[in-house]
């Protein structure tokens, strides 16, 4: 019975011995390398399992490169792997580059993978260029008649240019840019009708793509509309504007003109006070001076004789001349 339960636990052992060393000497996987003429010993392999780097992760890519007739070493793989790349989308690019005779390095490849473009799109995309498609570019041409122009930008992939160079939206800022300057220059929105094949002439000429990680191939005009007139409606808002500030002028100046109407008024009213105060007192002033013997008998009848003179006169001048007059009291 003891020796039942020891043979038992022996044989544990050797199970628990063998799954932890198949699990650090992929064996199936050395035996595909081997069998696909991919030379790879097994200490790399353990190695790689000590590094922490899954060894199919590598195995498999080297083993496709190799079938492809690329010359690519594991090292090369793995430390691309460490730096966090993507080794097998690395290796498909330049498989399809291989294929395609574009010139690429794997250390060009490693470094557009590890800038963050992906660089099997930008291998394919040197092969199959891509076509672009602006959003509508509002230009206004010097007769004031505004266009809407939408353009369709072919590029090609740079593959020198990929790392560092800009990308899609700079392309279509620059061409939106080239767009605007070139119906700003016209003198009319006819001439871009008639000709707007110039508008792709004259901005391929600026030389856009400069600085960018994409190489321009046509530049066509895919559609162009006409918008307002926007001349025209800078003139009618000028006008407006204008309008209003005349009106604002105008109701200030006759808001100063009532403010000076009132105070005149406040003025008449005020001397017609004074007026009426002063006639109140020449009574009391004359029957002082008849008192204190400053002013005689005969000098108030010439006085009053003096007042229905004037008075007469007045009824004259208000009647108009059509002679029908009051008759005077005269003087006592």
């Amino acid at each position: 019975m003891g020796s039942l339960l020891g043979s038992g636990f022996f044989l544990v052992l050797v199970i628990a011995a063998v799954m932890i060393f198949l699990h650090f000497v992929p064996l199936g996987l050395w035996i595909s390398a081997l069998a696909a003429d991919v030379r790879v010993s097994i200490i790399t392999l353990v190695g790689m399992r000590m590094r922490r780097v899954p060894p199919a992760k590598i195995i498999l890519p080297l083993i496709k490169a190799n079938k492809a007739g690329l010359d690519v070493q594991v090292n090369q793989l793995e430390a691309h792997y460490l730096a966090g790349g993507n080794v097998d989308k690395v290796v498909d690019a330049l498989i399809a580059a291989h294929r395609a005779q574009i010139p690429l390095s794997f250390e060009r490849s490693a470094a557009i993978d590890l800038a963050g473009r992906d660089v099997l799109e930008a291998v394919q995309m040197s092969v199959n260029p891509k076509v672009i498609e602006t959003p509508i570019v509002s230009a206004v041409a010097m007769n004031g008649i505004e266009l809407k122009i939408k353009a369709r930008v072919t590029v090609r992939a740079n593959i020198d240019r990929l790392v560092g160079g800009a990308g899609e939206p700079t392309i279509i800022a620059r061409v939106g840019e080239g767009i605007v300057t070139t119906v700003g220059s016209a003198s009319s929105h006819n001439d871009v009708l008639a000709n707007p094949d110039d508008i792709s002439k004259t901005v391929l000429g600026k030389g856009l793509d400069a600085g960018t990680a994409f190489e321009i191939l046509s530049i066509d005009i895919a559609d162009v509309d006409v918008g307002r007139n926007i001349g025209a409606q800078l003139q009618t808002d000028q006008a407006e504007a204008d309008k209003r500030i005349a009106q604002a002028k105008a109701e200030e100046r006759r808001a100063m003109a009532v403010a000076k109407e009132q105070e005149m008024k406040a003025y008449t009213q005020e001397m017609e006070a004074k007026v009426v105060e002063a006639q109140s007192e020449v009574p009391h002033a004359m029957a002082q001076a008849l008192r204190e013997g400053k002013l005689g008998v005969m000098d108030y009848y010439n006085l009053n004789n003096v007042q229905a003179d004037t008075d007469m006169r007045q009824a004259i001048s208000q009647a108009g001349g059509s002679g029908k007059l009051q008759p005077t009291q005269p003087a006592k």
